[in-house]
């Protein structure tokens, strides 16, 4: 999220584009970082027995510092919701990787009931009670567009993820125009622009939402995010034979080396943060008040924009404990195949998990 792709040049080593220094959005974050990181993990670690180990990698995913950066100026209580969604979806991301249609879709009705049916629906899944903790305190305080978009946007997720999952079954490589669309919903970023509004209690009407130049800030922000994700994440997702990642899609697609591919993914980040700068310039007015809102949500995104360049060499999730060597020399030498990552090995199969209450 390609053992083949190595070929036939097996290359040893790629050198990353910079795209650090092509943004030059203020990079901020809350002082509330490590007070959220700590309760956050504990809230993700609540009724699981999981070892040592395995709870060091989540503390090296650092998803509270990511919702720290991109999320630096809301109240505690909107940030702690943020850092749990983010570690209930990165958590399920892990398990979606490894799942079939089947599982996605079991997985699906229960999120969906939960979030659909808050406080009717009941189910001791895990990921049903984390689902139900986590929308019911948004629905305290956000508006309802709010929580429509939230909901919405992650039924395009799983709706998505099942695609994806019906490509790797058939071993699968879609185009490019196919795979950007695809990806944006893939990625889940969209309920994370819903959690925008929700942090900064925005109140902005339908119809401004969706005009098409907050609708192109959004998509420009969904691709910078989500291709530059593509390129950090390769080297571990080509160790482990998984192929849903633009730099697979452009060599497949246009026949060329992994270099080229690197590059290329590369100046499209650059151009979607050229894209999103274009837009925020040609904002209209909608009055003082719903313009101060705008400017806010613009504002999220641009700190997602920034925040997760800079977290992604911060994590272990990518390049280990060499993210911040890698960001200077921004050289990744590749990882040879191997049957399964790290971040996979405590989780037990959704089959097991379900029967067990677990997930």
């Amino acid at each position: 999220m390609f053992s083949s792709t190595l070929c036939p040049s097996s290359p040893t080593k790629v050198v990353i584009p910079d795209l650090v220094s092509h943004c030059t959005f203020k990079l901020r974050s809350s002082t509330h970082q490590k007070r959220l990181s700590a309760e956050s993990e504990r809230w993700l670690f609540r009724s699981d027995n999981l070892d040592e180990s395995t709870r060091r990698s989540f503390h090296g995913l650092k998803a509270g510092q990511l919702t720290a950066m991109c999320y630096p100026k809301a109240e505690y209580t909107q940030l702690r919701v943020v850092s749990d969604f983010l570690n209930w979806l990165f958590h399920l991301d892990n398990l979606s990787d490894d799942m079939g249609n089947r599982s996605i879709t079991e997985v699906a009705n229960v999120v969906m009931n939960s979030l659909h049916h808050p406080y009717t629906y009941h189910s001791n899944v895990r990921l049903g009670r984390m689902t139900r903790s986590f929308y019911r305190r948004i629905l305290r305080t956000a508006n309802p567009g709010t929580c429509q978009r939230f909901v919405e946007t992650l039924e395009l997720f799983f709706q998505a993820i099942n695609e994806q999952a019906t490509d790797r079954h058939n071993n699968f490589i879609p185009g490019l125009e196919a795979y950007i669309a695809l990806r944006r919903d893939t990625s889940g970023c969209k309920p994370c622009w819903a959690l925008v509004e929700y942090a900064y209690g925005l109140d902005i009407p339908d119809e401004v939402m969706n005009h098409p130049l907050i609708c192109s800030l959004g998509e420009a922000t969904n691709d910078l995010v989500t291709w530059s994700n593509d390129i950090f994440s390769y080297n571990v997702e080509q160790s482990k034979g998984q192929t849903h990642n633009m730099i697979d899609v452009i060599m497949n697609e246009r026949g060329i080396d992994l270099q080229s591919a690197f590059n290329f993914v590369g100046d499209l980040c650059r151009q979607s943060i050229d894209r999103f700068i274009e837009c925020r310039g040609q904002l209209p007015s909608w009055g003082p008040k719903i313009d101060r809102d705008v400017a806010i949500y613009v504002e999220g995104l641009a700190d997602w924009i920034v925040g997760s360049l800079h977290w992604s060499f911060d994590t272990e999730r990518y390049f280990g404990k060499r993210g911040h060597e890698v960001k200077k020399t921004r050289i990744v030498k590749l990882l040879p195949p191997r049957r399964v990552s790290p971040w996979y090995t405590f989780l037990p199969q959704l089959r097991r998990q379900t029967s067990s209450s677990h997930v």
